[in-house]
């Protein structure tokens, strides 16, 4: 057998093993003993893209399962980084955060200032982030992935500290305290989408274009995703071209 024959024959021998594979796990998903694709979504994802990415998921009757929680950056990409996780989808994290993983770039987006509808600093045109220091503020977290954008945009505007600021990565907790005071909640745009549609909340005119950054697909670049997980992320690029 020619050298050439054989290198076919391994190449074919693993073509099939690797379809096996897929079959074994659309088989095992389909019986609903799999283990679950687990996926960990940065908030500004969990409210716009990963509902309608989950509805587009289940109507390819995979029969797979779903995990899929919340949390802080630096935690989720640790997660990540020793299997406990699948997928991470939200920001892009530091270079110096991504050794060892892929990203895939899905949209970009920038952190704005809310205010709750019938705000007194609505409608009185651009305003000058100054007005912060006499507010109570709701900032993301020190090991919030939007923090260092915030703290460059503070700095940029002369702005070295906020009297009165509350710190948080609890959106629920920030949707109600906004719309029940005054305060202002610096938060990317994505996490508060449905308040501003429905007009609950509504922005301030500052300029915030410096803060604008990549959100997208985490990955290790040492495993394959499988084929529910390669499905799954098909159905989350569907979602954020919608």
């Amino acid at each position: 057998m020619s050298t050439q024959t054989k290198a076919v024959l391994r190449h074919a021998g693993a073509t099939l093993t690797a379809l096996r594979q897929g079959l074994d796990s659309v088989s095992r998903e389909r019986a609903g003993d799999a283990t679950p694709i687990r996926i960990r979504a940065l908030p500004t994802v969990s409210t716009r893209i990963m509902p309608r990415a989950v509805e587009l998921f289940i109507k390819e009757t995979t029969g797979g399962r779903l995990k899929i929680v919340t949390g802080e950056n630096a935690v989720l990409l640790e997660q990540l980084r020793v299997g406990d996780l699948d997928l991470v989808v939200g920001r892009l994290a530091a270079p110096e955060k991504m050794v060892g993983f892929s990203f895939e770039h899905l949209y970009s987006e920038q952190v704005v200032l809310a205010v709750r509808a019938g705000h007194p600093l609505l409608g009185h045109g651009r305003l000058s982030l100054s007005m912060l220091a006499d507010l109570t503020v709701l900032m993301p977290t020190r090991t919030s992935i939007i923090r260092p954008f915030v703290d460059r945009l503070l700095i940029a505007n002369g702005i070295a500290d906020l009297p009165s600021q509350i710190e948080t990565v609890s959106d629920s907790f920030g949707r109600v305290f906004v719309q029940s005071s005054d305060a202002v909640w610096i938060i990317s745009a994505g996490v508060i989408a449905r308040e501003l549609q429905s007009g609950a909340l509504a922005l301030l005119d500052v300029d915030t274009t410096e803060t604008k950054g990549p959100v997208g697909l985490t990955l290790r670049t040492d495993t394959l995703p499988s084929l529910p997980v390669s499905i799954m992320m098909q159905t989350i690029r569907q979602a954020a071209l919608e």
